[in-house]
């Protein structure tokens, strides 16, 4: 068999199953006589999701935000809001959109509360790991969110796999990134909220552009007769690659800024190491972040002002920097023999 054949007959067993749209309709789009019943579903599953969400972010318990990821339901309304696109339906496109919008709104109000009903609490955006990865979204969140976009566009275009998505709803991150919006809100982070905001909107319309080109591909967009419905879809293609383009930019700036201070703060530790030479000091670690070095090193013994230090790091590095240099004692003690 010839590759092109073997091509063809791939391509055909990917097709979107004509007899399986009015069930696919049903899954995906909330209306119709059950349209109070499944909002009602949707609403109550986010509001626990997001309960679970933020008191596992809060105690930094992965396990925890991971089953929060499996309840929450706002996947469903963004695929619907995608699917409706390449079916050219405005009207079905614009409902998901609202109820999308709608649930987002209630998680971060939500999360918001719940954080302010926790009494003496620290709450800290660098030293807890849950947090604090969801504040400086990089390009690798893109990459992970159109490829999770991709495979849950696949899985609900297909009925024999179309309750499949728990694998999906974990590579993921859709209620967490808004819990913590609502947690760095009732702080006063406005950064870290903007870095949350960020990473949602990213996987957001990850999900509307690769899901779409799934759906096209898969022969959905083949519902869309008239040039109406054409128009639209291509329309709002359009709008969705140009809203991906953007979000690019804050993402490539902090993947950017991330492999500096990585480089920087190997610089950073072989001039210490160079420094040290002749103490009893060695160098335990150095986390560069422009213009702050925290420089943690161990042993015993005098040093020499730290302002030297400052003055090499600062040459080698080619710009000022501050540093904060810390010390961790260390003391040798020999038992007497018996």
């Amino acid at each position: 068999m010839t590759n092109s054949a073997e091509a063809r007959i791939l391509t055909a067993k990917m097709r979107f199953d004509p007899n399986y749209l009015q069930a696919f309709e049903a899954k995906m789009f909330i209306e119709g006589p059950q349209t109070g019943r499944k909002l009602t579903n949707f609403f109550v599953l986010l509001l626990l999701a997001t309960l679970i969400a933020t008191y596992g972010l809060l105690a930094a318990s992965t396990a925890t935000v991971i089953g929060a990821m499996i309840v929450a339901p706002l996947m469903g309304p963004i695929m619907a809001t995608t699917a409706a696109v390449v079916m050219g339906s405005g009207r079905r496109a614009l409902r998901a959109l609202a109820l999308v919008v709608a649930g987002v709104v209630a998680v971060i109000t939500m999360s918001t509360l719940l954080t302010l009903v926790v009494p003496n609490i620290v709450i800290s955006f660098t030293e807890n790991a849950e947090l604090a990865s969801r504040v400086s979204p990089g390009l690798f969140a893109l990459l992970t969110a159109l490829g999770a976009g991709a495979a849950g566009a696949f899985i609900m275009g297909r009925e024999e796999i179309a309750d499949s998505m728990g694998g999906v709803a974990i590579a993921i991150s859709l209620v967490p990134p808004l819990c913590v919006v609502g947690i760095a809100l009732s702080q006063g982070e406005w950064n870290a909220a903007a870095g949350a905001m960020v990473l949602f909107l990213t996987n957001f319309l990850a999900i509307l552009l690769a899901g779409g080109v799934v759906f096209l591909l898969s022969g959905l967009g083949r519902v869309a007769t008239i040039e109406s419905q054409t128009r639209m879809r291509r329309n709002a293609f359009v709008l969705i690659i140009v809203a991906t383009l953007v979000i690019m930019v804050p993402l490539s700036l902090t993947a950017y800024r991330a492999v500096r201070n990585a480089m920087e703060s190997q610089t950073g530790a072989v001039v210490t190491e160079q420094w040290l030479a002749g103490t009893a000091y060695h160098v335990v670690s150095v986390d560069s972040r422009d213009p702050l070095a925290v420089i943690t090193v161990e042993g015993m013994g005098d040093l020499r002002p730290a302002k030297e230090l400052a003055d090499k790091v600062a040459a080698a590095l080619g710009h000022p920097v501050i540093i904060h240099l810390r010390t961790i004692p260390t003391m040798s003690a020999i038992s007497p023999d018996r």
